[in-house]
């Protein structure tokens, strides 16, 4: 995806601040060089596209596949589009899907690279900041790598659920935290650990976003009993 992202970064990134105008703030808190995490709260498609476009160095995120798998002009076009913005092809899902993506993140930062992910696991639909899942302190932890906190605002209003195009009415902010080194809570293999450890990313997150904090999972609906069953159980999100 060199050539390809090279190219999109060259193109979309100063196209988007021309016609979005976005509000960024501590863009130099960001490290420039070595392996970094940019963990932020998620309200939007075009999420994945603001950090790119305001981070001061590539971003890369994880995609599910079907933005690739696409047949004709249209399915070509999705794919291009998706790796010119620094996107990666996952199969989503639990079980060896989760793993895979997450081998695929460590390749990533093992490689020195940034990546972006969304502690909460999928967008917030009324706009709250839900409780991370610890998946993403898993990684830094496992990598050592810095978690920067990103606080994205107004991009719910610029491209709400269900809409085919952004608007232009809205401004975006994005707001880069100081990068939070989380090897002091313990090893990755801790549960502890891990929870500790996302509780410093959301609390980062939350003072860059002011969001309403949710207090809660933002959880999939459950589909059958079982899965009811397994909501309610304590366990770990990941």
């Amino acid at each position: 995806m060199g050539a390809t992202y090279a190219l999109g970064r060259m193109v979309i990134t100063p196209l988007a601040r021309v016609i979005y105008r976005p509000h960024i703030e501590g863009r130099a808190d960001v490290p420039k060089t070595g392996p970094v995490i940019f963990a932020s709260n998620h309200l939007s498609f075009i999420d994945s596209i603001a950090i790119p476009v305001a981070a001061p160095r590539p971003v890369h995120f994880l995609a599910k596949s079907s933005y690739f798998d696409g047949s004709g002009l249209s399915g070509w076009a999705s794919n291009q589009f998706f790796r010119a913005i620094g996107a990666i092809p996952v199969q989503r899902g639990a079980g060896q899907a989760a793993l895979d993506a997450l081998d695929q993140q460590r390749r990533l930062l093992d490689g020195d690279r940034a990546v972006a992910l969304y502690p909460e696991g999928t967008r917030s639909l009324d706009g709250r900041l839900y409780k991370g899942r610890t998946g993403v302190a898993f990684l830094a932890l496992q990598t050592g790598a810095p978690v920067v906190p990103v606080g994205l605002i107004g991009t719910d209003k610029v491209m709400p659920v269900g809409a085919k195009m952004p608007s232009l009415r809205h401004r975006i902010t994005v707001k880069f935290g100081k990068p939070l080194e989380l090897g002091h809570h313990g090893p990755a293999t801790s549960g502890r650990a891990r929870r500790l450890a996302t509780d410093d990313i959301m609390a980062a997150i939350h003072a860059l976003s002011g969001q309403e904090l949710a207090g809660t999972y933002n959880e999939v609906p459950a589909q059958t009993p079982m899965e009811r069953i397994k909501q309610v159980l304590p366990h770990e999100r990941r």
